[in-house]
C-alpha cells in the first residue's frame, strides 16, 4: 500500500512541476532575451510573494518527486530494503528541501 501512495505522490508532483517548469524556462527565456543581468533579476524578485510562492511550490515538488524516485533507483540497484530505504528517502528529501528552500529564500528575501 505505501508503495502505491509512494507512487501516485509522485505522479502527482509531476502533474504540478510540468506547468512549474514551462512557467520557469518562459522567465528565463524572457529574461535572457531582453537582456536582463543578473543584478536586474535579483531586483525583480526581492520581497515579491508571488516568486517565493511559485518557487517555493517547485522546491518542496522536486525534494518530493526527486526523493520518490532516488528511493526506487535504491531499492532496485543498491538493495536497500526497510527502514534503511525509508531513511534514505527521508533524508534525501529533507537534503532536497532544504537545498531549495535555501534557495528561494535567497532570490525573493535575502
Amino acid at each position: 500500500m505505501l508503495n502505491l501512495r509512494l507512487y501516485m505522490l509522485q505522479r502527482v508532483t509531476a502533474l504540478l512541476m510540468a506547468p512549474l517548469v514551462l512557467g520557469h524556462l518562459a522567465v528565463m527565456i524572457y529574461a535572457v532575451q531582453g537582456g536582463l543581468s543578473a543584478g536586474e533579476i535579483l531586483g525583480r524578485t526581492q520581497g515579491s510573494i508571488l516568486w517565493f510562492a511559485f518557487y517555493g511550490t517547485f522546491a518542496a515538488a522536486v525534494a518530493v518527486h526527486g526523493a520518490i524516485g532516488l528511493r526506487s533507483i535504491a531499492c532496485e540497484w543498491v538493495g536497500l530494503r526497510g527502514r534503511a530505504l525509508d531513511a534514505f528517502m527521508w533524508l534525501t528529501g529533507l537534503s532536497l528541501f532544504a537545498m531549495g528552500a535555501r534557495a528561494v529564500w535567497a532570490v525573493t528575501f535575502a
